[in-house]
């Protein structure tokens, strides 16, 4: 069952609520490859999103086209290395190189993912699964409560796409995100690749995963592609790959989510094999479609885009 949101959230969420928020439009990735042809050609477009470990640096190229890029478009920052899931404190250097990036762009949205990546000093180059106990669940808040005050803001969390499940786990992962969003007052990031992948590979349900989820705390939807594999006892078994277009299983269940949600904010991602521009526009044009085809006049246009400046 969905769940409220908490009556006691973080203290900066009256301030975030009044802050601008990203269209509901599809946006796209974006590249170094795509820097020049992105300004080049300004091409009608939601939004854009960046990992923000790759501009935790004072200056430099990435900084110079993204600085061009942010004036013209509203922009998400997603974070791969928080480790929002780890048992082990949070690293504050991190959390500050975090914190200014996002006072210096002021982006519309934030993200994290429900994973962890390093442990005793140690960091692996992966989002690592948790096991979803009642130790786990207060770990994830209090990570996620301290990342919001730190960062004055309030985050979206990304259901993670999993390999192995937890003999050890106490509930499933729908209701411990469930948990999660109500005791923290964070957002949801709903990434339907995802639980398209995590339920192929674990025997699941995706719709009734997604009937489980705190839909009205959904602020972002994820779009991406996967590999197919086996697993050890010849199982199918998907990888989240990022390097494929999206699957025609997962465009379906994007409209079934859209269908409990309405329009939502949603990035086409491609992360390895990366293509022309053009390949990933279409991708995004096919998601506004979507979106238009369900819910008519409720989309916005073009001028969704910021002015430029």
């Amino acid at each position: 069952m969905n769940q409220p949101l908490s009556d006691t959230p973080f203290m900066g969420d009256a301030a975030s609520a009044a802050s601008p928020v990203l269209p509901s439009r599809a946006g796209i990735g974006l590249k170094p490859e795509h820097f020049r042809d992105v300004l080049a050609q300004t091409p009608e477009l939601g939004f854009f999103e960046v990992h923000a470990e790759n501009y935790m640096v004072a200056g430099g190229p990435f900084h110079y086209y993204l600085e061009k890029i942010r004036a013209r478009y509203p922009l998400s920052i997603h974070g791969v290395g928080l480790s929002i899931g780890g048992q082990g404190p949070l690293d504050e250097d991190h959390l500050a190189r975090l914190a200014a990036l996002l006072e210096r762009y002021q982006p519309e949205s934030f993200s994290e993912h429900l994973a962890w990546s390093s442990h005793a000093g140690r960091f692996f180059n992966d989002l690592l699964p948790l096991p979803y106990t009642a130790q786990s669940l207060a770990h994830v808040c209090a990570h996620i409560d301290h990342v919001q005050e730190r960062l004055g803001r309030r985050m979206l969390l990304e259901n993670p796409a999993t390999y192995v499940q937890f003999a050890a786990s106490t509930m499933a992962e729908n209701e411990f995100i469930s948990q999660v969003v109500c005791r923290t007052g964070c957002g949801l990031l709903l990434d339907v690749n995802n639980v398209h992948v995590a339920s192929v590979n674990h025997g699941g349900n995706a719709h009734d995963y997604i009937l489980g989820l705190p839909l009205h705390a959904v602020a972002e939807i994820h779009l991406a592609g996967f590999a197919e594999a086996t697993d050890s006892i010849g199982q199918p078994l998907l990888i989240d790959s990022h390097g494929a277009p999206v699957a025609q299983a997962v465009w379906a269940l994007y409209a079934f989510t859209l269908g409990l949600t309405g329009p939502k904010p949603t990035l086409i991602e491609r992360d390895n094999a990366i293509p022309e521009l053009a390949v990933l526009l279409h991708e995004a044009r096919q998601a506004d479609a979507i979106m238009e085809r369900l819910f008519k006049d409720s989309v916005p246009g073009t001028e969704s885009q910021k002015a430029p400046a």
